[in-house]
């Protein structure tokens, strides 16, 4: 690890000017620190924001929930009105790393975790997320656990996190305070950018931001779940994983909302596939439909060719559970 220098912030104030001089934020460091210990990254200083107050989770006026970017991924999965009005995303923590790692992670730092893709953690190898220009390896290469949808000829990297599949379909809001002061608020889905050409610029953050808290809306009644396939039980990231809520009225599918992850750069939602299902009858055609809806632009590079065969069995499994109907 090279060499740099701390610096603790003891307001926002110090934390957004250090980050907008170059400063690397550190709260848990769960990611962070094993990237400068690879040399992925070698930022000449870091700032620990772990004395603001950003590790509250409160209930907002429109009866939704505010999740302060501190907050770690235990306490989240625990508490109960997470547990209570949005399941989905107690289970999605639960299935993510393990005990010791949710409990020092937390969320903003969850949202911005980076793609444990192994070219780009690997120096050695050329990847255009880490050192632009110099090629993508991956597509050539061992690339079983990366992406289908939403990549490019310069990156086919996989987003890792559990917890932002569930935030992207519980429609959450990140709260983002500017080195100037002031507080904007981004759509989860337009917090993540898609590689394109530049892959080494994963989200729509300026020098300078800090999240400092997450909004959920308030909760709807529906059934949720969080399906997670992996290679082992615990401590992998997703191959396929899928968060949905969904509801049955009177015969017909009254709300749907789904994400997906381990399929795409960020977390995935595509609004076709929950227009497709509202106001159907729940049956094996229609979550064949949204299957073929959510997997027309798939495209697999050799060892990850099965993931799309896989996203669909996976997607039907999740829509029969949900309104009980037989495969």
């Amino acid at each position: 690890m090279k060499s740099f220098e701390y610096a603790r912030a003891e307001t926002r104030l110090d934390a957004t000017t250090d980050a907008r001089n170059g400063a690397a934020i550190i709260a848990g460091g769960t990611n962070l620190l094993d990237l400068m210990k690879l040399e992925v990254m070698t930022p000449q200083s870091i700032v620990d924001i772990n004395r603001l107050d950003l590790g509250t989770i409160d209930v907002t006026e429109e009866g939704g929930l505010r999740i302060g970017a501190l907050v770690t991924n235990s306490d989240l999965a625990g508490h109960s009105t997470v547990k209570r009005d949005y399941e989905v995303l107690s289970r999605a923590l639960l299935a993510g790393a393990s005990a010791q790692l949710r409990n020092k992670a937390t969320t903003g730092g969850n949202l911005l975790q980076r793609t444990r893709c192994g070219y780009f953690y690997d120096t050695a190898m050329p990847c255009n997320k880490r050192a632009p220009g110099t090629g993508c390896q991956a597509k050539e290469g061992f690339n079983r656990s990366l992406a289908v949808l939403g990549t490019s000829e310069h990156c086919i990297a996989s987003h890792p996190s559990d917890m932002a599949v569930a935030m992207m379909a519980l429609n959450a809001i990140v709260e983002v305070e500017g080195h100037d002061g002031t507080s904007r608020q981004i759509a989860l889905n337009d917090l993540y950018c898609l590689p394109g050409t530049t892959p080494d610029i994963e989200t729509t953050l300026q020098p300078g931001d800090l999240i400092t808290a997450v909004r959920l809306p308030k909760p709807v009644e529906a059934s949720q779940i969080y399906r997670k396939v992996r290679d082992r039980s615990s401590y992998a990231f997703a191959l396929v994983s899928i968060a949905a809520l969904v509801k049955v009225e009177d015969g017909k599918i009254s709300t749907a909302a789904l994400a997906f992850g381990g399929l795409a750069p960020k977390p995935w939602r595509n609004s076709e596939i929950e227009a497709e299902l509202m106001g159907k009858a729940p049956s094996n055609a229609l979550f064949d439909r949204a299957a073929d809806i959510l997997l027309t632009d798939a495209q697999g590079y050799g060892e990850n060719d099965f993931k799309i065969p896989l996203a669909r069995r996976t997607l039907k499994a999740v829509l029969s559970t949900l309104t009980e109907v037989s495969q």
